[in-house]
């Protein structure tokens, strides 16, 4: 008896984006929560002057599936 193999496998792979939305905090405060702390870091990040440090950043964003993005009025 010959067993026909699938000829297609393929599996559903779920993807998440992450926005990090911009200007974030300056700087930070006692009663700030992690995630607000986080957000200015890594809106700190985005706004070097330095270009290899700007590079490596969007690498590494690129990596992660990670977008920054303006607020819009």
């Amino acid at each position: 008896m010959i067993t026909l193999v699938q000829a297609i496998e393929y599996q559903k792979m779920m993807t998440e984006i992450v926005y990090i939305n911009l200007p974030g905090p300056a700087e930070s405060t006692p009663a700030m929560s992690g995630g607000e702390l986080l957000h200015g870091f890594l809106s700190d990040l985005y706004r070097t002057d330095k270009t290899e440090v700007k590079t490596y950043i969007n690498l590494l964003c690129g990596k992660w599936n990670v977008h920054y993005r303006q607020k819009k009025d």
